[in-house]
């Protein structure tokens, strides 16, 4: 079967926003079709149930209209043996997904050194999980907040680790935990956040590290990019 012409993702304005300039990022609020897939990535898929064909796909679809703006079509975007995405040589990414949402970031590395998204569905990460991902502090500050915002605000946490450790493991190739770093963060519809470490990190000379985040419909996004010059 020949894949389909027309790309279903499209760029996200207020995605991209969560970056420095220079940064694309697009978005599809619905699984993806394999039918889209090059026949390079689709070997990746082997016995993988629907729902992660759904998310593979979506991925590298938003990955090919990002990349799209920078003149790089046709580009199969295969997955190295520790599952991160092999992006042109010029270029770096970041790939995310969740239930109804999925979102990638890319930019010249000649920009930028890495990018990290992130999107959970706001209030998913469980009361139950909070001690295991977040650190005294951060349960001082969802604590202080109005009861029916403490959800979104440790997805905020939740999420804004996971783009930073997403940015720095390309650099580092550093397996971190919750509790290697803690963010400190305003609280809005969108704002920054910090990222410090409690521990030797490979990256520790960098932080504190600012991104930045957004809130929009049911789910929580945060982007994080170094600088190529770092």
């Amino acid at each position: 079967m020949d894949r389909p012409d027309v790309n279903p993702a499209r760029l996200s304005t207020a995605l991209s926003g969560l970056f420095p300039p220079g940064a694309i990022a697009a978005e599809l609020r619905e699984p993806g079709s394999p039918d889209f897939l090059f026949p390079a990535e689709a070997r990746h898929l082997g016995r993988a149930v629907p729902k992660r064909i759904g998310e593979f796909a979506a991925g590298r679809l938003c990955a090919r209209r990002a990349l799209a703006e920078f003149g790089i079509r046709d580009f199969a975007l295969l997955a190295a043996e520790d599952r991160q995405p092999v992006w042109p040589a010029a270029m770096v990414g970041s790939i995310t997904h969740t239930d109804g949402f999925c979102a990638a970031v890319v930019a010249e590395r000649r920009s930028m050194a890495a990018l990290g998204i992130d999107t959970e569905v706001a209030g998913d990460v469980k009361v139950e999980l909070w001690p295991s991902i977040c650190l005294p502090p951060e349960m001082d500050w969802v604590h202080s907040l109005p009861q029916d915002q403490q959800a979104a605000a440790a997805t905020l946490i939740f999420s804004a680790k996971e783009a930073f450790y997403k940015c720095q493991y390309p650099l580092a190739r550093e397996r971190l935990g919750f509790k290697d770093v803690r963010v400190e963060a305003g609280w809005g519809a969108e704002g920054e956040f910090r990222i410090l470490a409690t521990r030797r990190i490979a990256l520790g000379a960098m932080l504190p590290m600012c991104g930045r985040y957004l809130i929009h419909q049911e789910f929580v996004t945060a982007g994080m990019a170094l600088a190529a010059s770092l």
